[in-house]
């Protein structure tokens, strides 16, 4: 399972959909006690389910990681984990599936310079005082410190997002495999995506 770890506007959600789109993996399903909103699809877009019943879950251990949020619960089902799975989540989450040890998780800080952030922030239309807010709320909270375990981090200030999207796809697929460790300023080559790519395919 690849774990993004990232603040607002780092290009989390981008990298993931993209890693779906073009190299194969699969988006893991959140549970939430949440409504469903119009176009919504239970078991494709989330696991919808009740309050009681996400907490008799979580108090016999389903859930690799919960979060409260407008008092509804999300969670992390452990049966959800798996190779080719991709899924982000902030330090707390990223620390819990650490903890629960298992096999073939890669986890990936995506940092930005704020700057970089600040632009993406408002290209998505969010007003002066959300980004100065989110700005410092992620400073505190999305602090490297703050994790227990890392295995890449991935500055995404500068590459496109199809660049970093393929360096974390050749990053993951070599650390699951037990293949020679790659820095992340290693340069990749183009035959190299194609590699890859087969790679999964078969």
């Amino acid at each position: 399972m690849l774990i993004l770890i990232g603040a607002s506007a780092s290009g989390k959600s981008n990298i993931a959909k993209l890693l779906i789109k073009d190299y194969h993996f699969e988006k893991v399903i959140t549970t939430t006690t949440r409504q469903k909103r119009p176009g919504e699809i239970n078991h494709i877009d989330y696991h919808f389910t009740t309050k009681k019943r996400f907490l008799k879950k979580k108090k016999k251990g389903g859930f690799l990681e919960t979060v409260t949020y407008d008092n509804e619960y999300y969670g992390t089902p452990k049966d959800e984990a798996g190779l080719n799975k991709v899924l982000f989540v902030d330090p707390d989450g990223a620390n819990s599936i650490y903890y629960h040890h298992i096999e073939h998780v890669v986890f990936f800080y995506l940092s930005a310079r704020e700057e970089t952030r600040k632009e993406r922030m408002l290209d998505r239309g969010d007003t002066l005082i959300q980004i100065i807010d989110r700005l410092e709320k992620d400073a505190a909270h999305f602090k490297k410190d703050n994790l227990v375990h890392i295995d890449y981090i991935v500055d995404t200030s500068d590459e496109s997002l199809e660049e970093l999207t393929y360096k974390i796809a050749m990053l993951y697929h070599n650390h699951v495999h037990n293949d020679n460790q790659m820095s992340i300023y290693d340069v990749f080559r183009n035959d190299d995506r194609d590699k890859i790519k087969q790679s999964e395919d078969d």
